[in-house]
């Protein structure tokens, strides 16, 4: 929690963050929100948080890093997390590993394809892989959030009904996506029912506390640090955290590599999450976002956090 007190030798990540919020202050108000999501529309640009979740069970907060977003593409991540570690490589039959360098909702790559998505990040993997969620699961939109309690240590996370509706009467493109696959034997569910579950899981409401917290079993070889609880396998969790890092910021992926130096994963939301693997996770929120979808004042936000302390993957 905010102004928690650091053994000596543990560096100081409290006071490091409250640096980093006062640096991108004048970024706050230059990106755009996704108003194409309605929903969204309405959300300040002005919002900015971070939180900071140690392997050690520490967490350090400023700004507005309890207050609840919608994560949207970051919901990709559980999903992800809970296919693998349930039907293994099965997955990857269906689903390609390479970075797309196109926009995350493209048609014209899925038909250049022939239906096999990029990756599972992009929007056409996510409905595959949302797809194989409804048939390994009697309720999926109940196991799911209850996957993400469990990870977050917060059960009074859901979804927020508001926002999958603005999404089911705006996503016109993820329905045209959707139709591609089944017309391509990749959707095995009523493209529907499909839809209905994705829209909800981008829909879940979480703060930075929440997501820093619920992706630090990935900083941890797929073991909860906190309490001990193995949410996916080592190889799983290394696989994971090898897509984040090539895939996770769509068709900005190589910059985040080059700035940053994490594996990470972003949502039109406004949140990015990145992963130290060994040490922590880090999530940061800001509604405007740049031109390829990301949070501008966020990413600004995690280059600063590895530039002061010396501290990536390379």
């Amino acid at each position: 929690m905010a102004g928690k007190t650091v053994k000596a030798g543990i560096m100081d990540y409290q006071k490091i963050i409250e640096r980093i919020a006062e640096d991108v202050s004048p970024l706050l108000d230059k990106g755009e929100v996704a108003s194409y999501i309605p929903a969204l529309a309405g959300v300040s640009p002005s919002k900015f948080g971070i939180a900071v979740a140690t392997v050690r069970g520490e967490c350090f907060t400023t700004g507005d890093a309890s207050e609840c977003f919608s994560i949207q593409s970051l919901s990709k991540v559980f999903t992800l997390a809970m296919v693998m570690d349930r039907i293994g490589d099965a997955l990857w039959e269906r689903v390609g590993r390479e970075a797309s360098g196109n926009p995350f909702n493209s048609l014209v790559q899925l038909e250049y394809e022939h239906g096999r998505p990029r990756n599972p990040f992009i929007n056409a993997g996510a409905l595959v892989v949302t797809d194989c969620i409804i048939l390994e699961n009697h309720d999926p939109m109940r196991d799911l959030r209850d996957f993400v309690r469990t990870c977050a240590g917060n059960n009074t996370i859901g979804y927020d009904e508001s926002v999958a509706l603005s999404e089911k009467e705006t996503g016109h493109r993820n329905a045209a996506l959707a139709h591609f696959l089944k017309s391509y034997g990749n959707l095995y569910n009523d493209p529907g029912r499909v839809l209905d579950v994705y829209y909800h899981q981008c829909s879940l409401s979480m703060s930075c506390k929440d997501l820093a917290r619920a992706f630090l079993f990935l900083a941890n070889g797929g073991t909860d640090p906190v309490n001990g609880n193995i949410v996916c396998g080592l190889r799983q969790a290394k696989r994971i955290n090898a897509l984040m890092q090539t895939c996770g910021l769509y068709d900005e992926g190589g910059e985040f590599a080059f700035r940053v130096g994490l594996p990470g994963k972003s949502g039109v939301g406004g949140g990015i999450v990145a992963v130290m693997p060994g040490e922590l996770s880090i999530a940061v929120w800001s509604p405007g976002l740049n031109t390829a979808g990301n949070s501008l004042a966020g990413f600004k936000a995690l280059e600063l956090f590895t530039t002061y302390t010396s501290k990536s993957i390379f």
